[in-house]
């Protein structure tokens, strides 16, 4: 495994729409896990394949010791709203609180290529759907609602 660098804010890529992963297998896995690996390292909670530099739909999630894969996402149904503080690893220190839904149903192909339906409240959900839109092209920035200045969250 590898930890792979981090693609940040300004480089094309993360402004995408990525394409639908059609080939599974030893490629795709050593990605998955180099991504694992580069999660953890930074410390974040998720991490989508733009961020590392593949236009390719999915993306990978740290909830605490379950670690979810999710290739080729489709959100089927969100209910709920919760407004939360957010930040995110390729748009590093910007903080801000964005509304997402509470609970959010998807499917997605696991690194087989087998299908699953999965559903998340709180914290992954507001993964589920940050890391989906990154798969869109778009950042937690353009959705902020109120923006935190990094020092306020260190005294807090």
């Amino acid at each position: 495994m590898a930890i792979r660098r981090i693609v940040k804010e300004g480089d094309p890529i993360l402004r995408m729409k990525c394409r639908p992963v059609t080939e599974f297998g030893e490629k795709l896995n050593q990605l998955l896990d180099d991504m694992h690996e580069t999660l953890e390292q930074a410390n974040g909670v998720g991490l989508a394949a733009p961020q590392v530099g593949y236009c390719r739909r999915f993306f990978i999630m740290h909830l605490g010791d379950v670690k979810i894969e999710a290739i080729n996402p489709e959100i089927k149904k969100t209910s709920g709203k919760q407004y939360v503080l957010e930040g995110c690893l390729s748009v590093p220190n910007k903080w801000g609180y964005v509304t997402r839904p509470n609970k959010c149903k998807f499917s997605a192909q696991n690194r087989k290529g087998e299908w699953y339906e999965m559903t998340l409240s709180g914290l992954g959900a507001q993964c589920v759907c940050h890391e989906n839109a990154h798969l869109d092209g778009q950042l937690f920035i353009d959705v902020v609602e109120e923006f935190v200045d990094p020092e306020d969250l260190e005294e807090a």
